[in-house]
């Protein structure tokens, strides 16, 4: 029989778990949380929703008997806590997009939550179900590169991205939904932490905003890409951006379908003028970085140095792993390997064809860690997912802690 699952939030996020469960006939969506009518409508239609399981918020599904074996919470971060608890409380294994919860202390109560009940549950840690962190995991721990003595890992978020997300978009102040470090790379310290299955005891971080800035502003702009004299020769004209996307089903998905819902010249063009999407990149209330480095030390000396980047295309992460017996480089799809023993040099290719891309499913990640989810429901056992909800806060513990460290200019102890 299939999984039945329940979504809150049927947003961008919620339509990519849902898509992938039901792929494969092995998962039923039978229930939606969403406050937006046209939303909720639309998605029932796409899922065959029935009408008895059509709620306006996480509340109302909450005070009905459980109708799922599972929940998916998609909704924006900062109203996570509330609907994990709720729904372990109620018995619902639970498939919570990242980060966990913008705040230390909600964090911990939604783990608490998980363990009390025990749930299953999985974190949208993407990045960690992808063949080729498979692939690249799997060369660290056979002992290829013998001891690991230090990681060079580059997130290179796209200058285009940055722009549309963390400058115009609704992740650009960390009052209003956090820190560049948790709501773009908690991604990545996870997976960091993950292929190397230890956690780090010490951290440090520099970052800040350095160019979507007031003073950056080229002379002659405008407050808006549809009036700005500019515009034609600015990297990050909204105009090519959002209209470049239309006739690509993938990219008026994702990002255009965040600027408007109407996939013409016509409907852009108007949201451009209105909306947050068409204004000035320096010329926003955006606040959070478009450049960090993170620094962790772990027990024995190891070390690794982590850059977030706008500054860059939008590609797959790059990652360079320095071993005692042998080097691994790694660019998201193959991962060369050079053997100190005997200078031999192989290539592994994980044969991934997926973009880095939310557009692209994030190189298999969505669909890995839905498939993973699902079989962990199935067989109730969370080893399955590998790792729990304890596994999950360790990588925002670090993330919070880097985050003090850059504050205050100190090195923060783990």
């Amino acid at each position: 029989m299939p999984v039945s699952i329940a979504v809150v939030g049927a947003g961008m996020r919620g339509q990519i778990y849902a898509r992938n469960a039901v792929v494969d006939g092995r998962a039923r969506i039978v229930a939606v949380a969403e406050p937006d009518p046209a939303r909720r409508a639309a998605f029932a239609a796409e899922f065959d929703v029935p009408a008895e399981g059509l709620f306006e918020g996480w509340a109302e599904l909450a005070a009905v008997p459980k109708l799922a074996d599972a929940v998916v919470i998609a909704t924006q971060d900062h109203l996570h806590a509330g609907p994990a608890m709720a729904f372990a409380d109620l018995g619902y294994d639970l498939l919570l997009e990242k980060p966990l919860a913008p705040t230390e202390a909600e964090a911990r109560q939604i783990v608490a939550a998980v363990e009390r009940n025990g749930v299953v549950f999985a974190v949208g840690h993407v990045l960690r179900y992808t063949r080729y962190t498979k692939l690249l995991k799997s060369v660290i721990d056979g002992g290829r590169l013998g001891s690991i003595a230090s990681v060079q890992h580059l997130e290179p978020v796209g200058w285009w991205h940055q722009a549309h997300s963390f400058v115009r978009g609704q992740w650009r102040r960390a009052d209003e939904s956090g820190p560049m470090l948790l709501t773009k790379s908690c991604h990545d310290i996870d997976w960091l932490l993950y292929i190397l299955g230890q956690k780090p005891q010490r951290v440090a971080s520099f970052g800040s905003l350095v160019h979507f800035r007031e003073e950056n502003r080229p002379q002659g702009a405008g407050d808006r890409c549809v009036s700005c004299a500019v515009e034609p020769g600015c990297p990050y004209s909204a105009k090519r951006l959002y209209l470049g996307c239309l006739g690509d089903p993938r990219k008026e998905f994702w990002p255009l379908a965040a600027v408007t819902a109407d996939a013409t010249e016509r409907g852009v063009l108007a949201a451009l003028e209105s909306g947050p999407y068409g204004k000035c990149v320096y010329a926003t209330d955006n606040d959070v970085v478009d450049q960090q480095v993170v620094m962790m030390e772990f027990a024995g000396g190891a070390t690794v140095s982590f850059t977030m980047t706008a500054f860059t295309p939008l590609e797959h992460r790059k990652t360079r792993v320095f071993g005692s017996h042998g080097f691994a480089e790694g660019d998201g799809k193959t991962v060369r390997v050079v053997d100190f023993r005997d200078g031999s040099e192989e290539v592994l290719d994980s044969r991934t064809v997926a973009g880095a891309s939310a557009a692209d499913g994030h190189g298999g990640g969505d669909g890995g860690l839905t498939a993973a989810f699902i079989d962990a429901v199935e067989a109730r056992d969370q080893r399955v997912l590998g790792g729990d909800a304890a596994d999950a806060l360790a990588g925002h513990l670090v993330v919070w802690a880097a985050e003090r460290a850059r504050e205050t200019g100190t090195v923060q102890a783990l």
